[in-house]
């Protein structure tokens, strides 16, 4: 064997090794939200049985603030060993960048993609107050009185604001943002009649929905949901191509080897194949979906171009 093969299986070797010996110690999974957040609920689960399967902790670090970015950062900026990992949102991820005229970090070299962990249909939701029953009762409100509606979100950016303004651009009407710092407060809001509609969690919304404290409109998927069977799609009750799906996922930093990728992929899709998972997963509005390193690359890809169309498209301004 010449001296280049001959270190080149060394190398290899070496990387088999340093993947087959890991985790040597706690690992640390960070998240930009506060505890009790669907990321969160879903974050700790996984965590907990990470560690039981590979024998060391996996510990939840919550680092919430600027719509995900503390946390994306200090993953990103992390030392590409494997002990350091990330749970997001995709409109964390992918719209972030966008919106900001500098940031920290290469979203799309920086972070690399381990594995999705679900998905979600976000619900659109308005006070009962509000003379609308459907998607189409909404638009021709909107139509006839421009810059009378408004509709809240957690923050500008967030997979809820970007919903108002997928719905803004395709149905070309005038309707207000107002920003809140955190989706429960918007809901809240909501809930008192100090803003006319918006979109969120379904989960989250459900009991206010039970209650009569908010109206659903309609669902952002392709089809509707088993929570709420009753109400369709916008895509299909007066906006058509209208398609906004939430996510979740786990990260690494941009250089961690492929090896321990590989290997954290593997026992996350295992994990999140247990029937328990799967059922904890629905009880909080979401449906599993896992796949490879390379597939979710693909789709972290699409979605980042897709939301910045987006945000050109509103208009919103990077700041």
């Amino acid at each position: 064997m010449g001296t280049r093969a001959a270190a080149a299986a060394f190398f290899v070797a070496a990387a088999s090794a340093g993947a087959q010996s890991y985790p040597a110690k706690p690992v640390r999974v960070v998240l930009g939200f506060p505890a009790g957040t669907t990321v969160d609920v879903l974050a700790r689960p996984i965590a907990q049985k990470l560690g039981d399967r590979f024998g060391h902790q996996f510990i939840v670090d919550n680092r919430p603030g600027a719509t995900g970015m503390i946390a994306n950062e200090l993953a990103a900026k992390a030392a590409p060993d494997g002990y350091v990992l990330l749970v997001a949102p995709g409109s964390s991820i992918t719209s972030n960048p966008h919106l900001r005229l500098k940031m920290p970090y290469d979203t799309l070299k920086d972070l690399a993609p381990i594995t999705q962990i679900g998905a979600f249909p976000y619900v659109l939701i308005a006070h009962p107050t509000v003379p609308v029953k459907t998607v189409k009762d909404l638009i021709s409100l909107a139509r006839a009185k421009p810059g009378y509606l408004s509709f809240g979100s957690s923050g500008v950016g967030s997979g809820f604001h970007l919903g108002g303004e997928l719905l803004k651009t395709l149905a070309r009407v005038d309707i207000l943002h107002v920003p809140y710092k955190g989706g429960n407060l918007a809901l809240s809001e909501l809930a008192a009649g100090d803003i006319d509609f918006m979109f969120y969690s379904l989960a989250v919304a459900q009991p206010l929905i039970k209650a009569g404290k908010v109206r659903p409109i309609g669902v952002t998927g392709k089809k509707r949901d088993p929570l709420l069977p009753d109400v369709p799609p916008l895509s299909q009750s007066g906006l058509p191509g209208y398609d906004m799906t939430g996510w979740h996922g786990f990260f690494a930093p941009g250089a961690t080897s492929r090896e321990i990728v590989n290997q954290l992929n593997g026992a996350i899709v295992q994990i999140l194949g247990l029937p328990e998972m799967r059922q904890l997963w629905a009880a909080n509005g979401m449906e599993v979906v896992t796949n490879t390193p390379e597939q979710f690359a693909a789709k972290v890809r699409s979605e980042y171009e897709r939301y910045g169309k987006l945000v050109r498209a509103a208009g919103i301004e990077p700041r």
